[in-house]
């Protein structure tokens, strides 16, 4: 998970975390990116059901002209 990381630099970078963040932060922390990936996962999740729109035979409407806007000079 670490890589090559032993056990001497992961204790270094949690003194730093809890220096930086404080003691009280970083469970909330840790909730909050579970959370966040959590959603993540059920996002791709609703993505991969829904099911793109079934091609219909009615012609689509005129493009409009959507490229950028100049600014009058």
């Amino acid at each position: 998970m670490f890589g090559n990381l032993g056990f001497t630099e992961i204790a270094i970078l949690l003194l730093i975390l809890v220096l930086f963040f404080g003691a009280k932060r970083i469970p909330e922390i840790g909730a909050s990116i579970g959370k966040g990936i959590k959603e993540f996962k059920r996002g791709l999740k609703s993505d991969d059901a829904v099911e793109p729109p079934a091609s219909s035979d009615a012609p689509l409407p005129p493009a409009q002209n959507v490229g950028p806007k100049r600014l009058s000079q």
